[in-house]
Formats: C-alpha cells, sequence, structure tokens
C-alpha cells in the first residue's frame, strides 16, 4: 500500500504548490479534483494545460490513482443531468489522457439520493451506473463509484449488489472507511466486504455516528488507522491509501491546507510504522 492525498482539502491551492508540498512530504501519489471550485476544475483546463499537469506528476515521481470528479448520477431533471453527465464523461476523458506509467487514474464519484430512495430507484440507478460505465469502458477508465453516508449507496451489501449486477470490470469502489464508521459498522466487516472490490481509497478521521457525526484530519480523532491498514493488508489491497479532508473541516475559519496534508502524513505514516507495514513507493 501506498500514501496519497486528495486535493479535495486544497481548493484554492494552485496544482504546482500543492504537488511540490505533498511530494516534499512524503506522499507519493496525488489525487486532482477537478469539480467546480477548485484551482483545477475540469472546464479551466486546456490542453496545454492538461499536458504539464501530467508532466509536472512525472517529474517529481507523483502518482495518479485516481481523480476527483463526483457528480451526482441521479438528478431527475433533464438539463442538471446533461450538465452533470457532461462533466462526469469529460473527467473520464481526462483520466485517458492523465494515464501515465502507473496506468490510467480511476473516476471517483458519487451516486446521489438518499438512502430511502435504494428499494424504488434501483433500476434507475442500474441505468444511470451502467451507462457511464459504458462510456468508461471505451475510453479504458474504471469508474471508481464511492458508498457515501446519507446517500442511496450506503451501505456495504447495496455496493457489492451494484457492482454484481452491472458485472464490469470498469466498475469498482472508491471505498472510503469513513462513511461505514459513522454508522458504526466494525472496520473488519466493511473492509472484507469492499476492500476486494476497491480501485482506490478515502481515509478521514471521524467522531460521532451518524447523523451526529463530524468529520476530521486524520490525526484528530479516535479513529484506529493501524487495525484499519491491517485489516486492508490482509484482504489483499496494495494500492493507494488518500487522504480526503472534508468540507467539515474546510469550513473553519482557522483551515490551512498545508498543515492539515502535514497532519495527515505524519498520522498515516505513524499508523504504518505501527502497524508494521512499509509503504511502497512511487515508481521514478
Amino acid at each position: 500500500m501506498k500514501i496519497g492525498y486528495s486535493t479535495w482539502g486544497m481548493p484554492e491551492t494552485p496544482i504546482d504548490v500543492a504537488l511540490d508540498h505533498l511530494g516534499g512530504l512524503g506522499f507519493t501519489g496525488v489525487e486532482p479534483t477537478v469539480i467546480p471550485g477548485y484551482s483545477t476544475e475540469l472546464d479551466g483546463l486546456d490542453a496545454a494545460e492538461r499536458s504539464r499537469i501530467r508532466r509536472r506528476f512525472d517529474e517529481l515521481g507523483l502518482q495518479m490513482p485516481a481523480v476527483a470528479g463526483h457528480r451526482s448520477l441521479t438528478a431527475r431533471d433533464n438539463t442538471e443531468h446533461q450538465e452533470n453527465w457532461r462533466r462526469l464523461t469529460g473527467a473520464i476523458d481526462l483520466c485517458a489522457q492523465w494515464s501515465g506509467a502507473e496506468g490510467t487514474p480511476a473516476l471517483d464519484t458519487t451516486l446521489g439520493l438518499r438512502p430511502e430512495d435504494w428499494e424504488p430507484q434501483r433500476q434507475f440507478v442500474l441505468d444511470r451506473v451502467g451507462e457511464l460505465v459504458s462510456y468508461a469502458g471505451k475510453r479504458g477508465v474504471v469508474v471508481a463509484i464511492e458508498p457515501h453516508v446519507g446517500s442511496a449507496l450506503d451501505l456495504p451489501e447495496k455496493a457489492v449488489w451494484l457492482l454484481e449486477q452491472i458485472g464490469s470490470q470498469f466498475l469498482k469502489l472508491n471505498f472510503d472507511i469513513s462513511h461505514f464508521d459513522v454508522l458504526g459498522i466494525p472496520t473488519a466487516e466493511s473492509v472484507a466486504a469492499l476492500a476486494p472490490h476497491s480501485v482506490h481509497t478515502h481515509v478521514k478521521d471521524q467522531r460521532g455516528r451518524a447523523p451526529d457525526h463530524e468529520f476530521l484530519i486524520p490525526g484528530e480523532g479516535p479513529f484506529d488507522f493501524c487495525e484499519y491498514l491491517q485489516h486492508m493488508a490482509a484482504a489483499g489491497y496494495d494500492g493507494f491509501v488518500t487522504a480526503e479532508v472534508s468540507v467539515m473541516v474546510q469550513r473553519r475559519p482557522t483551515y490551512d491546507p498545508l498543515g492539515a496534508a502535514e497532519l495527515t502524513f505524519r498520522t498515516l505514516r505513524e499508523a504504518f510504522s505501527a502497524a508494521g507495514l512499509e509503504p511502497g513507493l512511487a515508481a521514478r
């Protein structure tokens, strides 16, 4: 396993500043975020900038395991859905363009809807997800759908069902343990169910139980990262453990995106050591 960082927690930080800082700390992979409001927003990246960013990753020896392009797949309003579809397929195209020596980054996105929508709208979900996966497969890109607390896709059994129904090598999971931890699902249980289907991960810190939970920077809360890493290793996961700093944290008046990355790296590096694991290194 390797230690990565998502620029989800760095919306206004220029990509060069982010990459230099993260690489200097010791992260070996970075997940760029391309949704509106970010310095690497999809529509702001012309062909030259896309190529330059890929070169910058290579110059720093950083891998790009995924691209965060979160947009709902389940909007009922046609105008809203068409805009979401444009951005999702555009992000898939960008993943294909950003393919490097380590392979092609996965597209990390979420489903939308609410938990109570799952049963009555499962066929609708299958149709929308299947359509996106079909597009992604033609581009050689894996869609990493992320189960998320408060969304229709919120439980391990739902995620496994969706994967089985679609039945494509181009649909896997972005496994964010925090969304199961705040539901009270034991780490061993969610890892055993989902790690075998995961192409990428997110980790945060967290405390409390949904809906009265709080997401935190890794190292600020009680989550046992050592136990998590041991279970992930036992499950055979060998990809990136990528930290994500939530919007909850970013709303703090004193939030420091560079400082958050520093705390995160120390926390994860210490957890790897405590678990008896050595983080893998990026190809250089």
